[in-house]
C-alpha cells in the first residue's frame, strides 16, 4: 500500500507520516530529506526542480516491490505530482490512498511555521510568506482523507486515517 500525504509546509505532514508509518509497520519516505541530500551533494537549490520527487518515487517503487507499506511525505502541490504517486502504485500492483493534511486554524498554522526548527542538517525552512506564496492546486473531486491537525492530536489523526482507509480490515492497525 502507498499512502501519499499532501499539504502545505507546517501543517503536520511529517509528524503524521512518522506516526502512521510506525503504526502500520511501514516506511516513512520524506521528500525534504531526499531534497536536502541532493543539495548537500552539490545540486544547487535553484536546480532541484522535481528531482526529489523523482528519487522518492524510485525508492517507493523498490520498497513497494519488496512488500513494504510506504508513507510518502511531500507537499504534492500539483495534480500532476499526486497523479504520479497513483501511476507508481498502479505499476507496483498496490493501492494508493491520498491523505490531505491541513491546519484549519490560520493563526495556528502560522505559529507552527514561524516556530518550528529544522530537523535535517542544512535544511532551510520556509517562512510564513513562503508558505502563503506557495503554489498549491486545490483538490478536485479526487477521493482522499482530509486530516485537520488544528482539530486533532497526533494519535487521533493517525486513527482517523486508519479508520477512513479501512486499514483495520487488512490487519494493518
Amino acid at each position: 500500500m502507498l499512502i501519499a500525504l499532501s499539504g502545505l509546509p507546517g501543517v503536520g505532514k511529517t509528524t503524521l507520516a512518522r506516526a502512521l508509518a510506525a503504526r502500520l509497520g511501514g516506511v516513512h519516505l520524506r521528500i525534504d530529506t531526499i531534497e536536502q541530500a541532493l543539495v548537500r551533494d552539490g545540486l544547487p537549490l535553484a536546480d532541484l526542480g522535481g528531482r526529489g520527487y523523482a528519487v522518492a518515487r524510485a525508492l517507493a517503487g523498490d520498497l513497494l516491490a519488496g512488500g513494504f507499506t510506504v508513507v510518502a511525505d511531500a507537499v504534492n502541490p500539483l495534480a500532476a505530482t499526486r497523479t504520479a504517486w497513483h501511476d507508481l502504485a498502479r505499476a507496483a500492483g498496490v493501492v494508493c490512498c491520498d491523505v490531505e493534511v491541513v491546519c484549519g486554524d490560520r493563526r495556528e498554522h502560522r505559529r507552527r511555521v514561524e516556530t518550528r526548527l529544522a530537523d535535517i542538517p542544512g535544511h532551510v525552512l520556509p517562512t510564513w510568506r513562503d508558505v502563503e506564496a506557495r503554489e498549491f492546486e486545490p483538490w478536485q473531486a479526487a477521493p482522499r482523507v482530509v486530516v485537520d491537525t488544528a482539530q486533532l492530536g497526533d494519535a487521533a489523526a493517525v486513527e482517523q486515517v486508519v479508520a477512513a482507509l479501512g486499514l483495520d480490515a487488512y490487519g494493518l492497525s
